[in-house]
């Protein structure tokens, strides 16, 4: 077993842990990155096979690097986001090590930093940044018992129809794995139940723009938190088959059934909440309230982009909204398989210090943990609304390490010498440095 030391230990080498190698290499800040498995392993084996990103090519990326092979308004598959971040860390050089597990971090006693096991050895650091992000663990809810005769599964272990029993699927969730998956099914002859809680829907194009331009001129990326009621709301957004805006009218006109929330089970029967017309009527309300705020834009920016009053339009409320299931026989429905894509729950058991609440979420603001020297990366709404998307977390980064930069200058001031300004970046003290000595 080997020992090491390193100045800024980054756990996790997903887009999180990349990000935050380039901002740390770029002010000179040492540092090590560990993965267990390889770079950017959840976006290879952690999702279903047809997954392509939520965001178009030219907008979900890091400033440096263009995706190869990929039409800057297409979406990047699942294996071409995994090849992308493994050829952005070989382009900056990023010191990444591999199949080395991080098991234990503690605060070390009487002096600075940190003491880490990992499955190679052992880590001193005087800085940990956790860059493990939000999908860590997944969650599902503990509504069907798990010696049902039915086959459970979670989102992160879906790969593809042919995985699952034949028969017929009930998948709970309609943010951007639900509908995605539940389409998916459907389009390969399985008969689909959707079960569909409270949701935003955004248009996925709108006058000839993506939503994730519309988020940026109308300076929605920048909320500093989600509105009050809607921290756990879902997005039913997709990048699937070249990006369509998600329309829960069209998925049941085409086969789909939709429920309301799924609630309770007994004796082989779900029972659904009453709620299916209202969310749908929410996500309705959700999605004209951004046409109407690009309309608006439009019209004070005198930007010549086509109007498009189609968009407005909906088709009939199907049946199953009209008049929703509130019960169902599961075996009577022919459905042998349930896919929950209910989200993830944190799992920091191998980061054992004074950083988290009584619920186990990090404490911090930005990523700067209540227990100095360790830092969060790749949260979502980490500093704002664009945290959870790949060009946020780059820019969440860049924050962290400057953050880190500037505890440096503090541990490195030293009494009587007024030279040295913690309070400016070390990029800054380096320019300065070329400006008076000439230096390179």
């Amino acid at each position: 077993m080997s020992h090491h030391e390193t100045e800024v230990l980054v756990v996790g080498a997903g887009q999180a842990g990349v990000a935050m190698s380039e901002h740390l290499g770029a002010r000179g800040i040492g540092h090590l990155v560990l993965e267990r498995d390889r770079i950017a392993e959840r976006w290879r084996t952690g999702r279903w096979d047809s997954l392509v990103a939520n965001g178009p090519a030219w907008h979900d990326r890091f400033p440096g690097l263009l995706f190869a092979d990929v039409d800057p308004d297409g979406f990047a598959s699942k294996d071409q986001v995994a090849d992308y971040f493994v050829e952005y860390a070989d382009k900056i050089g990023a010191p990444i090590r591999c199949g080395v597990d991080v098991q234990r971090v503690r605060k070390n006693v009487g002096r600075p930093g940190f003491h880490v096991r990992t499955s190679e050895g052992t880590i001193e650091a005087r800085h940990v940044v956790a860059a493990t992000g939000p999908f860590q663990k997944p969650v599902i809810p503990p509504v069907v018992p798990e010696d049902a005769d039915v086959v459970q599964l979670h989102s992160s272990s879906y790969r593809n129809p042919e995985q699952l029993p034949d028969g017929a699927v009930l998948v709970v969730g309609a943010g951007s794995s639900g509908v995605q998956i539940a389409d998916e099914l459907r389009r390969s002859g399985r008969k689909v139940h959707l079960s569909v809680g409270p949701h935003d829907r955004p248009p996925r194009r709108y006058r000839g723009r993506d939503f994730c331009w519309w988020l940026g001129v109308l300076n929605k990326w920048e909320a500093a938190a989600p509105p009050r009621g809607a921290e756990h709301v879902t997005i039913a957004v997709s990048g699937a088959h070249g990006g369509r805006t998600v329309d829960f009218r069209a998925l049941a006109a085409e086969g789909i059934t939709l429920v309301g929330m799924t609630r309770a089970y007994e004796d082989g029967r779900l029972r659904f909440a009453p709620d299916l017309r209202e969310n749908i009527a929410g996500g309705d309300a959700n999605y004209l309230a951004m046409l109407d705020e690009a309309d608006d834009y439009v019209a004070r920016n005198g930007l010549d982009l086509p109007e498009e009053p189609e968009a407005r339009t909906f088709g009939p409320d199907p049946d199953c909204v009209v008049d929703p299931l509130v019960e169902l026989d599961l075996a009577g429905a022919g459905i042998t398989s349930i896919v929950w894509a209910t989200g993830f729950a944190s799992d920091y058991s191998w980061l054992q210090v004074d950083a988290f609440d009584d619920h186990g979420k990090p404490r911090h603001a930005r990523g700067v943990s209540a227990e100095p020297g360790i830092y969060f990366l790749g949260l979502p709404w980490q500093s704002r609304r664009g945290s959870s998307f790949i060009w946020g977390v780059w820019h969440d980064a860049a924050y962290v390490a400057e953050h880190i930069a500037i505890q440096r200058g503090y541990l490195a001031y030293h009494d009587g010498g007024g030279a040295h300004d913690p309070r400016r970046s070390a990029a800054d003290q380096h320019a300065e440095s070329i400006t008076t000595t000439g230096a390179a």
